[in-house]
């Protein structure tokens, strides 16, 4: 059974992006295509992707962690964290005042995970240990609210 063709024409030809004398940042395919994308974590592509779209063309940003950690609304921990994960992910280079979003590399790298052992982990680094622990402070929170 054929597939149907599907039309590659603009949907809104109206509204086709144009660079008229301004940057344009882009990201390669192959950053979806090849896993970097699944590979950050969301801070990490927030930074990234904020720093794809302050670059120049040779992909140097001069913005300063006050700014950056403003704009995406992040304390300095977490700017921290999303920057040191992509410079260990070799997307970017970083030498105390200027920041270089990189060529991709030949693949993505991965934080390896690590096995959750005790009750401290769990706590700590189980996505659904910590969720049910702010949604259940979240529910006392508004029964607080609501004596």
């Amino acid at each position: 059974m054929p597939r149907p063709s599907i039309s590659r024409a603009p949907i809104r030809p109206d509204r086709l992006r144009r660079i008229a004398g301004q940057s344009f940042a882009f990201m390669p395919h192959r950053f979806l295509r090849e896993g970097f994308l699944s590979a950050l974590a969301p801070t990490e592509l927030r930074l990234y992707v904020f720093l794809v779209l302050a670059a120049d063309r040779n992909g140097l940003s001069f913005y300063g962690f006050e700014r950056i950690c403003n704009v995406l609304e992040v304390d300095l921990d977490d700017f921290l964290d999303a920057r040191n994960g992509l410079i260990d992910k070799d997307l970017l280079a970083f030498d105390g005042t200027r920041f270089q979003v990189l060529s991709l590399p030949s693949r993505p790298v991965y934080k390896p995970s690590r096995p959750l052992r005790s009750r401290q982990d769990f706590d700590s680094d189980d996505p659904a240990t910590v969720r049910q622990a702010i949604r259940e402070s979240l529910a006392e929170a508004d029964s607080c609210r609501r004596k």
